[in-house]
């Protein structure tokens, strides 16, 4: 695909999460691969940077068992995330700004120096700063929810909003945290951290070695979301969304218009 054509594509798909206005499924009138996907992907963060927003770091799609059945694909993703798309713990977030608006349970990493290649577990643990409970945002910008691996791939792998809750020492083992996401009180989804491929470590050491073979090796400061540890819930307006994840805290929000 020529780069005229990636722009093209890249200023619909940032049009429609600017705008939270679905688009048709570019596959569905392209021959869109996974490499031409990931440069749509970033020539649209590529515009969000030229609007002033800054970058904050990579979120990893496709990293549990029950995601991959949920969104029927095999593949992991990964998506780059900005300042603009943080929240506040315990914000009222307006849900006019997105298209087909979900929640997921996740654990992020703050990276305190970079990382970049092929690293071992340990070698990735000992580049994190702290760990978090989070609960990302995630939102299809394709009509009626409808989309190929591709679509999503140049969608930001769905990235859309974060709210991180508070930092704890990564010298503890996270690999088996019980996890409860609540909205307005009634469980909607339980699991474990072990759902991000067993250990969240294996997804942040697959976002270094993905977010390098893009040639943007991860930063001193950078947020690193795990991936969902299970599926995901639609939320609307008037709602409550609470993450409660053993040993580490809790995260929450509140949805409005």
């Amino acid at each position: 695909m020529n780069q005229e054509r990636i722009a093209l594509l890249a200023q619909r798909i940032d049009d429609a999460a600017r705008l939270a206005r679905p688009v048709a499924q570019f596959a569905e009138a392209e021959e869109l691969g996974g490499p031409d996907a990931y440069a749509v992907q970033s020539a649209s963060i590529a515009r969000r940077v030229q609007r002033g927003e800054r970058r904050t770091g990579v979120k990893m799609g496709f990293t549990s068992r029950a995601k991959m059945v949920q969104m029927d694909v095999h593949d992991m993703i990964w998506g780059r995330l900005t300042d603009a798309m943080a929240e506040a713990d315990g914000a009222c977030i307006s849900l006019g700004r997105f298209v087909h608006p979900r929640v997921e349970p996740e654990l992020v990493f703050l990276l305190r120096r970079p990382l970049e290649g092929h690293v071992s577990l340990p070698e990735a643990l000992e580049a994190v700063e702290a760990i978090a409970p989070a609960l990302e945002i995630i939102d299809s910008r394709f009509d009626n929810f409808r989309f190929s691996l591709s679509d999503v791939i140049a969608d930001n792998a769905s990235s859309s909003g974060y709210v991180i809750g508070p930092w704890q020492d990564p010298r503890q083992d996270f690999s088996n945290l019980g996890l409860v996401m609540s909205i307005d009180g009634v469980a909607r989804q339980t699991g474990s951290t072990a759902g991000i491929l067993g250990h969240p470590l294996r997804s942040l050491a697959a976002a270094v070695r993905l977010s390098a073979s893009a040639g943007e090796p991860l930063q001193s400061g950078w947020l690193v979301m795990a991936g969902g540890a299970t599926a995901a819930e639609t939320i609307v307006p008037g709602q409550h969304v609470l993450l409660e994840m053993q040993g580490l805290g809790r995260v929450e929000f509140n949805t409005g218009e």
